[in-house]
């Protein structure tokens, strides 16, 4: 006499592993999401606009600090970012024109005593010795202060009478951390790390009006 048995298989431990593997992936997207961003530069946003008889640039950086670039700064060490605009002509048989040019100076502090970023705006170079006519700011933040770098909005580039109809012009734009301006051991630690990497260019072409 045969017997046959029927076995009925139990779901309970493979469906506490998939409960298991659910919390782990729910945590590591949580994990990524809350994940600060990479540091570097990029550009958002570059435009001119005429406005009355003047020629305006707009720019809007995606602006992120790393690490040691951080850490730098709260040791008390300075960071100085540049950005400059220039308004080319271009020539097919020579190095291209420049009609005119803007730039903006920036100076990136934190103030121990205080727990304040200050923050120095300029449109000549700010060195150690002394601001200038530099505007100062202070904020209770770093991305307060960044903010402000990022948004650079409405710099004169030129007065429209200097723009050529007939010809065909364009902004080169370039923003930098100068190195320059930080202390020698830094720019030789500083030189291979890519937190200390920020810099790029663009070039807009502008669209220029007939004249009547």
């Amino acid at each position: 006499m045969s017997t046959i048995v029927f076995i009925t298989p139990c779901w309970k431990k493979p469906r506490r592993l998939l409960e298991r593997l659910a919390r782990v992936l729910l945590a590591w997207l949580f994990g990524v999401l809350v994940l600060p961003a990479l540091a570097g530069v990029e550009l958002e946003q570059l435009r001119v606009e005429r406005q009355d008889a003047e020629l305006l640039l707009h720019a809007h950086l995606k602006l992120e600090l790393g690490p040691a670039l951080e850490e730098a700064l709260a040791k008390g060490v300075p960071v100085h970012f540049v950005a400059e605009a220039e308004l080319m002509r271009d020539r097919w048989y020579w190095y291209d024109r420049k009609l005119a040019q803007v730039s903006r100076y920036y100076r990136l502090a934190y103030q121990p005593l205080t727990r304040q970023w200050r923050l120095q705006v300029s449109s000549d170079p700010i060195y150690a010795a002394g601001a200038g006519s530099s505007i100062a700011q202070t904020f209770d933040s770093l991305q307060a202060a960044l903010e402000v770098v990022r948004r650079q909005s409405g710099w004169k580039l030129a007065e429209v009478a200097d723009l050529d109809p007939e010809a065909r012009q364009h902004v080169l734009y370039r923003f930098r951390l100068d190195m320059t301006q930080l202390p020698r051991p830094f720019q030789i630690g500083a030189a291979n790390q890519p937190d200390w990497n920020l810099s790029l260019s663009r070039q807009l072409r502008i669209v220029t009006e007939a004249r009547p």
